[in-house]
């Protein structure tokens, strides 16, 4: 890949998609259309998720001998960014998860059927999250018991993003005391009876699923000689993108902050000129672009075992504090009206909050930090 700022810059496809999805995103979600999504049940427009399928989004991270690009998830991150930078509500991010997953560990017959279609904009999202459940438990507590050639569930999962919509998920279970990952196709997730959640972020649509007395075949069952390393593989790519769209939401953030202080007047000067306002905003700015510094370092890295882990964990570590400072100090230079629902700045607090509750927040991340460089 050709490299236009150094090694640590943009790529020449991390560039371009970069612009186009800058473009497009600002296009199809502005502030408005995010608001009015959050009153509907669906939560996204399906019509701009099939367009990003038919823009070759969704198959950018794949193979091309299912229906992807061929590149990395180098090239994913500048378009999530673009979507965190809008608030862009949809299944983007769990059906690229989800093709992730399956790509590190599914079998070559669940990669040939079912890869194209993610590719091809048929959502799909992951069921890992449990109630009460921890990030380095070595099994999950959902059980998975076969019999007569079939596997039977038991067990409940939840924060299951666009549950309503996806016609695929992939579930983490415990399968003989060992973690398994099972394929659900549409009857199978419909069975689970989908129950929606109250979430922070009004943008999402989450749902916790009942796993009790569901049955799948056992060809369902991922490879498991590659289910350790492929959940671990996805931590890490879930957490990558988690810190690329934080880092969209952190500048559109600031965005909205400064063109508040250059417009809001106290005794006939904008606030902005004052410097408890001003050197403020300048730091946010600054962690900001630190965040995205790591989160680019991060993406160049991901392939690179160990050296990426450290780049992807310091980017998730830096991006939601970076998110939540320019999101609150938005909300205090707001005065009253920031702590009310019309002020957008809250929207921006609402995502750092999720964003840090996906696959780790920072102190976590800094804990795992501290065991692979000290």
């Amino acid at each position: 890949m050709s490299e236009r700022h150094g090694p640590l810059g943009l790529g020449e496809e991390q560039a371009d998609l970069l612009e186009a999805a800058s473009k497009y995103c600002e296009d199809k979600s502005s502030v408005e259309t995010v608001r009015n999504l959050i009153d509907g049940q669906k939560g996204h427009d399906p019509a701009t998720f099939s367009e990003m399928a038919e823009l070759g989004w969704l198959g950018i991270a794949l193979p091309e001998i299912y229906g992807g690009a061929g590149l990395g998830l180098a090239e994913v991150v500048p378009v999530v960014e673009q979507m965190g930078r809008r608030l862009m509500a949809g299944p983007f991010l769990p059906t690229t998860l989800a093709a992730q997953l399956l790509l590190a560990a599914g079998t070559e017959e669940q990669k040939s059927a079912v890869l194209p279609q993610l590719a091809g904009g048929t959502p799909a999202t992951l069921m890992l999250a449990e109630p009460n459940s921890d990030l380095d438990a070595p099994t999950p507590q959902a059980n998975a018991t076969r019999k007569e050639g079939q596997l039977s569930l038991t067990g409940t999962k939840c924060l299951v993003v666009d549950a309503h919509v996806a016609q695929w998920a992939i579930a983490s279970l415990n399968l003989d005391g060992s973690p398994a990952l099972v394929l659900l196709d549409r009857q199978a997730l419909e069975a689970c009876s989908p129950r929606r959640e109250i979430v922070v972020d009004e943008t999402r649509r989450s749902f916790r699923l009942d796993l009790d007395g569901v049955r799948v075949p056992e060809t369902a069952l991922l490879d498991p000689a590659l289910t350790s390393a492929g959940l671990a593989r996805i931590a890490l790519a879930g957490a990558l993108l988690s810190a690329a769209e934080m880092c969209g939401g952190g500048q559109s953030c600031i965005d909205y902050t400064i063109s508040y202080l250059n417009t809001r007047k106290q005794f006939g000067r904008p606030i902005g000129s004052y410097q408890a306002l001003k050197h403020t905003t300048v730091h946010a700015h600054v962690q900001l672009e630190q965040a995205r510094s790591h989160l680019y370092a991060a993406a160049h890295t991901f392939e690179k075992g160990e050296e990426g882990e450290i780049a992807v964990r310091m980017a998730k570590a830096a991006a939601g504090p970076a998110l939540a400072f320019a999101a609150d100090r938005s909300i205090q230079f707001h005065g009253g009206y920031g702590f009310t629902y019309a002020c957008d700045a809250q929207l921006y607090r609402r995502r750092a909050i999720w964003g840090e509750s996906q696959f780790g927040d920072a102190v976590y991340q800094r804990r795992k930090l501290a065991s692979l460089i000290l």
